[in-house]
């Protein structure tokens, strides 16, 4: 935790900054606080009025200048609470902080008690006021006001209802139940009858979180004032002591200093240890239970909007500082406020992740809380001991080993894993301190003084005097028989604690707690440290650190790759990947790895250096020998030595701070009325003593810090410029750091909502360019950006990134919402009007409608695309139950389509209907804003993404299938019954029979008819579509056809597949086959609009053209015979695509259908190699195919099998003879219809599958049929050229080689 920025003098180096006391101020009265949403329905006991800081000391320090607004608001986040006698009056402590606009932190601790209203204006003023409230009562009917409380209808201001649902005032006596509870009538104000009290809070303000040491200091402070004895100083003798004299403990060390009646410690831990953490780690684990808290902490690593809701502020902190201490070594960068003012409630607006505490009311309903955005909030109802989780949430990995690990700690110190549980009060200091007990504390505090040089002269005297005393000896004795401990007196001389005989050594129950609460802590957070030194145990190998100085870094900061994503993620365990690969997408990673990077240049960051200090020990250690990918959880292994180190440091104290002492005042100052907190005597608490010890003290870090500012040439940079550049790059398309809590004027308010318009716009930039440069891929690195590497799943984080940035931009300053989404509940106004103006017109929607020109031009009537359009898809969708599910599928689908940008503007242009459900200063009513940011989301046009079929893979998809024949009419009529079966990569559809009467006639721009066969199927999700069986039964006269290709588009995304044919499909024509087995690619759509903005990636699988299969099957007399080199090189490349699919992970891979029988595939280039030089001669007319060598050569090898010729053959090839002649024949004996071309094609698939392909090239090649069937300069014949071949196919060995069953169904081996 930084303790801010050093300033001059002392101030850095005191425990303590300021002393405050806040209040009501009887001069200015009674003022109401409007900011805090005043409500005059209820009695006036119960509304909110303003608070002052009635005093605050010292004036002023440098280091951290006095935010007088912020801390009132903070030290009475509710204003000023008046009660009667009738309500409970305990006192109260909550500790709240403030984050500076660098991100440093101050602390504050506060204790709110009631105080007796003497001003007999205040007392008259609230008895008016009372009297008016009733008198309004009796005129109006009556309504309780809490039985109506605020339930808002969605079209009032979400913010308003959340104001009032927040503002029924907190007291205990609407306990009371009835009508009494609401303020009508008994719980009134009656001056004569009432004691009227008012709050008052005194705070320290630290700048670290010593919350213990102070929760003690005020307590006692307040005690001395209510106590029947005055306190033995004045009390400005103790606040002056604590501002003053006593220091910050020095790392690694602890401090004793003394209140009113006890003293206090505090321990720092030392630099290699896990940084302060004093709020009660364990008290949020019994609140909330381990398991939510686990994951309500990956909530906040991934940086989502989080909510905690509690009426107590205390447990707000408690839950909030514990879960961000847990970070560690990362830190939270964005909006952090523990505790939210009333007055603060439009912050909820804030479209940026956020960590924020409200505080709710006694009988305020979660279902009453009208939140601005809901769609990645997390929501945690402290009180009730549960929380809300967004949807689509990835789990912490090991998470059931972490949570059985968290449990063993908690249940070894007594405590509930499974929440629901009040943590305990603190032990308090008692008022009256019993005479033994005193006089043990007394000595023991003598002797320490005594050893830290801290003893007048007299106090020794009265030591030396006590040890020669026979009475006390006497008293140890006789307690020594009781079994009362008592100290001794030699342990005491010897300067040590009193241990006596039991582990509790003296310490009183307080310092006990104390000590439990620090061990708990650090050993519960030693555990998560240890998560994420394993997880992260080798992220310096993936930090990329390019820059030759700090200087071109900071300036090109925002270009630059500066960690190996894809690598890392690579060396991870399957199920680390999703929590993984969103994690290292945060701003508080990013940072953590700026922080690695710069420490090259400058001084390691100190979270850094910790952690760094823990993964090098590690290493010593060897604890990550065994494997990278190794998901085996490994427990943590310092939780012994984190707990002795504070036990030690608490045992054996390094410092005592000077004692209180009687200051410089007149006769008569200090005095001051029992029960009532006094104004305390500016003059001697203005400044501190001149020669303290301590004041003069230059700490290591302050020398550190000042070094650099000694060699103004360290940088060539000034340090402001610095921090400029700092600042910039990390805030990367972040926005505000922190609010303004001090100045609420309209105009701060505009400002911080123009900053988050700014914010979001840079956030959407950088998001469309990061989702482009990934997605390009090699043409993004030739053009100079980064790394060529996007996985699915990184691809798949980023999507939902984008969803995140739309729903927080559709949130900002929203009015009416219904539903947890935002963006859905626009669209949901959108489609309303739509279909009313669609009913009113009796038409088809026209607006927004873009009748997609038809890709093929051919055969498909044209998609309508329309906002309301993809939304009746989603809402058909039964599989999303959620509106923020909706929203997000719609988000998909429109990126799948290409069209996410041309909705939104159409969904903007209803400028009536923005107006009505956004504020004005609403992003989407920030003209310029709005208009970049659609432009930003339309350079996502140029990629191609999958993101809505490959998410919604059990979704009901219709699909159009359209069988277009060759042009000649005669051929395009059939009598035969055709049918169609689609693949995909998730499945196929079954064989689909075509009636024959849907032949339809469509005619071209020049009028031509076109006859084609179009079929509607509906079917689950196939995923990307590969491969289409076509066939038909050869029924009737006309039962030969000639197939140009099929079309198959997906209805829902518009996707259109092209699958080339170009042959014939009959008996007795081209290779006698009546089906074949079609390779498919994807269609670039080519409506103007779509190529709009330049380059275009390419199609991710290229299929076959109709040329490649034409210049294969009829070589002979088209002059176009591909070389032997051309050959030899397809074979390359295509067995080299085949290796590179197979080094892709296992969900990157695409198909490998493509990769052996599309265009460029390994079946085209063998048939290329067995085509060459081979005689087709028409004999009679007759082709003849590659098939009937194979043929020809199994019945050979058969007959020599027969006739004893193998016999003598050495076994291995006798076995591969006989695996060529039973595959050859099962295809053969296949009952499906497929060609002499279609049987090849099968034999190399089964043969490179079964890795036999190798084997049975020798056998062709020696096999005397060869000779009557190739030419002498046929490639089979060239023996270098068939062992290369043979060479190249047996790399292929290596790898599982799956096939689709479209391509081998009906063969039987």
């Amino acid at each position: 935790m930084s303790a801010g920025p050093a300033g001059s003098g002392s101030a850095p180096h005191r425990f303590a900054h300021y002393f405050v006391i806040c209040g009501l101020d009887n001069e200015t009265g009674l003022e109401p606080d409007a900011l805090a949403g005043e409500n005059f329905d209820q009695s006036p006991l119960k509304r909110t009025f303003k608070s002052k800081v009635l005093a605050h000391y010292p004036q002023n320090i440098e280091c951290n200048p006095f935010d007088q607004d912020a801390v009132n608001m903070l030290c009475m986040p509710k204003g000023l609470s008046f009660r009667t006698q009738r309500d409970s009056l305990a006192p109260r402590f909550h500790s709240f902080l403030i984050t500076r606009e660098d991100g440093s932190r101050t602390y504050g601790f506060v204790h709110t008690f009631y105080e007796e209203v003497t001003s007999a204006q205040i007392r008259s003023a609230m008895q008016t006021l009372h009297q008016m409230h009733q008198a309004e009562q009796h005129t109006s009917p009556h309504t309780c006001p809490s039985a109506s409380s605020s339930s808002s209808s969605s079209s009032s201001s979400s913010m308003d209802s959340l104001a009032s649902s927040s503002d029924e005032a907190e007291s205990p006596s609407s306990q009371a139940g009835g009508r009494r509870g609401c303020g009508c009538s008994g719980s009134g104000y009656d001056a004569e009858r009432d004691t009227l009290y008012v709050s008052k809070s005194i705070c320290i303000i630290t700048p670290m979180p010593f919350m213990h040491a102070c929760r003690r200091f005020l307590t006692q402070l307040q005690k001395a004032v209510v106590s029947q004895q005055p306190p033995p100083l004045p009390l400005e003798s103790y606040v002056y002591n604590v501002l003053y004299e006593v220091p910050l403990p020095p790392p690694g060390r602890s401090l004793k200093f003394h209140g009113v009646y006890e003293p206090i410690l505090c321990q720092r831990p030392g630099p290699s240890e896990l940084p302060l953490a004093d709020f009660p780690l364990g008290d949020a684990f019994q609140l909330l239970g381990v398991e939510n808290l686990v994951q309500l902490f990956t909530c906040v690593l991934l940086e989502m909007q989080v909510l905690l809701y509690s009426q107590d502020y205390q447990r707000l902190m408690v839950v909030a500082e514990g879960i961000t201490t847990l970070l560690f070594p990362f830190q939270w960068q964005h909006v952090y406020v523990p505790i939210l003012p009333a007055s603060l409630l439009h912050f909820l607006d804030a479209p940026v992740p956020y960590l924020m505490g409200l505080q709710s009311k006694e009988g305020t309903d979660r279902s009453k809380l009208e939140l601005p955005q809901e769609a990645n909030l997390c929501f945690v109802d402290i009180d009730n001991h549960c929380i809300e989780l967004p949807e689509d949430f990835p789990q912490f990995p090991n998470k059931t080993e972490f949570i059985q690990e968290l449990t063993e700690v908690l249940l070894h110190y007594g405590l509930s894993p499974a929440g629901g549980v009040a943590p305990p009060p603190p032990t308090t200091t008692q008022t009256c301190v019993t005479g033994t007990g005193l006089k043990s504390t007394a000595l023991k505090e003598l002797v320490d003084d005594g050893r830290n040089g801290n003893l007048p002269g007299e106090a020794l005297d009265v030591l030396e005097l006590l040890q020669g005393n026979p009475t006390l000896e006497r008293l140890q004795a006789l307690a020594k028989r009781t079994g009362v401990k008592v100290a001794r007196l030699e342990a005491l001389v010897a300067g040590q604690k009193a241990l006596g005989e039991d582990s509790t050594g003296g310490r009183t129950g307080a310092e006990e707690e104390e000590l439990r609460n620090a061990k708990i802590n650090v050993q519960l957070r030693e555990v998560f440290a240890a998560r994420f030194a394993t997880m992260f145990a080798d992220y310096e190998a993936f930090v990329i650190q390019n820059s030759p100085d700090l200087e071109s870094w900071l300036t090109n900061r925002e270009q630059m790759h500066n960690f190996d994503k894809a690598s890392f993620l690579s060396d991870q365990p399957e199920p680390f990947l999703p929590f993984l690969s969103r994690f290292i997408e945060t701003q508080m990673f990013a940072t953590f790895i700026d922080n690695k990077i710069m420490s090259q240049w400058e001084e390691k960051e100190p979270l850094l250096r910790v952690f760094d200090g823990r993964i090098e020990k590690a290493r010593l250690y060897n604890v990550r020998a065994p494997s990278l990918r190794s998901s085996v959880y490994q427990k943590c292994t310092f939780l012994k030595e984190s707990a002795q180190a504070i036990e030690q440091r608490l045992m054996k104290i390094d410092h005592t701070a000077i004692h209180p002492h009687l200051l410089d005042m007149k006769i008569g100052q200090g005095k001051y009325q029992q029960g009532f907190f006094p104004k305390l005597q500016a003059d001697v608490l203005a400044s501190g003593p001149t020669n303290n010890k301590w004041s003069n003290r230059t700490g290591p870090a302050q020398r550190r810090r000042e070094w650099p500012r000694q060699q103004p040439d360290h940088l060539g940079l000034d340090n402001d410029l610095k921090e400029k550049y700092m600042q910039e790059a990390r805030s990367l398309g972040k926005n505000l750091r922190q609010p303004k809590l001090s100045d609420l004027s309209p105009a701060v308010i505009a400002q911080t909502n123009w900053k988050f318009v700014e914010g979001l716009l840079k956030e959407c930039r950088m998001k469309t360019k990061r989702m482009l440069v990934e997605k390009m891929g090699r043409e993004a690195v030739e053009m100079g950006h980064g790394e060529a590497n996007i996985t699915g799943l990184e691809e798949n984080t980023l999507i939902a990134s984008l969803c995140d940035l739309l729903e927080r931009i559709w949130s900002h300053g929203l009015q009416v919402k219904q539903g947890k989404s935002a963006l859905w509940s626009h669209l949901m106004h959108y489609q309303a009007r739509e279909e009313l103006t669609e009913q009113q017109a009796e038409s088809p929607v026209s607006t927004g409608q873009d009748r997609r020109k038809s890709e093929s031009s051919i055969g498909l009537p044209a998609l309508r695309v329309s906002v309301v359009q993809d939304m009746r898809h989603i809402q058909n969708m039964g599989e999303i139950k959620t509106d923020v599910g909706r929203a997000r599928a719609w988000i998909r689908l429109s990126l799948e389509k290409k069209v996410l940008s041309q909705h939104l503007k159409q969904l903007l242009s209803n400028q009536a209907l923005t107006k009505k459900l956004y504020k004005r200063y609403a992003f989407l009513r920030c003209e310029e804003e709005k208009e970049q940011f659609l432009f930003h989301l339309l350079s996502l046009n140029t990629v191609d993404y999958f993101c809505f079929t490959s998410v919604f893979t059990t979704i009901m998809i219709p699909y159009r299938a359209v069988i277009i024949p060759i042009k000649k009419l005669s051929n395009a009529m059939t009598t035969s019954n055709p049918w169609v079966c689609v693949s995909g990569e998730l499945g196929d559809s079954g064989i689909m029979q075509i009636p024959k009467n849907v032949l339809e006639m469509t005619f071209d721009s020049a009028f031509r008819p076109h006859t084609h066969i179009s079929a509607l199927f509906k079917c689950q999700n196939l995923g990307k579509l590969t491969t289409v069986q076509l066939g038909h039964d050869n029924a009737g006269l006309l039962a030969k056809w000639l197939v140009d290709c099929v079309m198959v588009r997906n209805e829902i995304t518009g996707h259109t597949y092209k699958f080339p044919c170009g042959r014939w499909l009959g008996k007795g024509v081209d290779d006698g086959s009546l089906e074949r087995i079609l390779i498919g690619e994807l269609v670039v759509p080519c409506s103007d609009e779509e190529v709009v903005r330049g380059s275009k990636t390419p199609p991710p699988q290229r299929s076959p053209s109709q040329l490649r299969r034409i210049s294969i099957t009829s070589i002979t007399g088209r002059g176009n015979k591909p070389t032997t080199d051309q050959i030899q090189d397809a074979i390359s490349e295509a067995i080299n695509n085949i290796l590179k699919h197979f080094h892709k992970p296992e969900k990157e891979r695409g198909s490998l259908t493509v990769l052996l029988c599309g265009e460029g595939g390994l079946v085209g280039a063998v048939e290329q190699f067995f085509y060459h030089g081979f005689r087709t001669a028409r004999l009679f007319q007759k082709n003849i195919f590659v098939w009937d060598f194979i043929e020809r050569s199994v019945v050979y090898m058969e007959s020599a099998d027969q006739m004893g010729d193998l016999q003598e053959t050495p076994e291995p090839f006798g076995l591969t003879c006989d695996s060529l002649c039973r595959y050859a024949n099962a295809i053969n004996n296949t009952s499906r219809n497929i060609g002499k071309d279609g049987k090849f094609q099968l034999l190399i698939c089964l043969g490179a599958r079964d890795r036999l392909l190798s084997n049975w090239l020798p056998l062709l090649v020696d096999c005397p049929i060869i000779t009557r069937m190739y030419e002498d300069s046929a490639l089979l014949r060239d023996r270098v050229a068939v062992n290369s071949l043979i060479g190249i196919l047996q790399s292929l060995h290596d790898f599982p080689i799956t096939l689709e069953t479209s391509l081998t169904k009906g063969v039987d081996l």
